[in-house]
């Protein structure tokens, strides 16, 4: 399958298109991979074109049945996806005091109630906050950013966390023998 083909008609720089709405009769798998670390590799090699990750990560959701497809109002393309489609690299703290996460791929995402931190295992078993994103899509936590969100944390009982919007965040679980 041809990137190419598939882009057609995909504004670059325009805002994320309504995948959520789209029902392509033409379906088929494309030889692309994204890795638990956040590199897109498309038939082996690597995508170093970060404009071109950000257009395919606008075109992506999660289907019912757990699947990832790249989707276009004429065709849907299932793919590989290791862990999260997207990798959080960035936080800060706005006036108000929420919480904004930023992804490898451009998106930015308050912490509130729809935008919940939740603890999960990662393949290899490793307990690691995620949070929803977009069409079924979420983002890992990387670990710059859960350090930097651990450090502003608080405790309640066992679990650390913070929260945003009025929400609680968790981050994960004390040690029974931490202090």
């Amino acid at each position: 399958m041809n990137l190419d083909a598939l882009l057609s008609g995909i504004e670059p720089d325009g805002e994320i298109p309504p995948v959520d709405r789209w029902a392509p009769e033409h379906q088929g798998e494309l030889d692309l991979t994204i890795a638990a670390d956040g590199r897109w590799i498309h038939e082996g090699t690597p995508i170093r074109r970060p404009r071109l990750v950000r257009l395919l990560s606008t075109i992506l959701r999660r289907e019912t049945d757990g699947d990832y497809c790249l989707v276009t109002p004429a065709e849907k393309q299932r793919i590989r996806v290791e862990d999260r489609p997207f990798l959080v690299v960035d936080a800060d703290r706005d006036d108000a005091g929420d919480w904004w996460l930023t992804t490898n791929v451009g998106d930015r995402v308050r912490l509130d109630a729809d935008h919940r931190l939740t603890v999960t295992p990662t393949p290899r078993g490793e307990p690691v906050p995620e949070v929803p994103v977009r069409f079924g899509l979420s983002a890992r936590l990387g670990r710059n950013v859960f350090y930097r969100l651990a450090e502003a944390a608080e405790s309640r009982g066992a679990e650390l966390g913070l929260e945003s919007r009025g929400v609680w965040q968790p981050l994960g679980r004390r040690d029974a023998e931490s202090p």
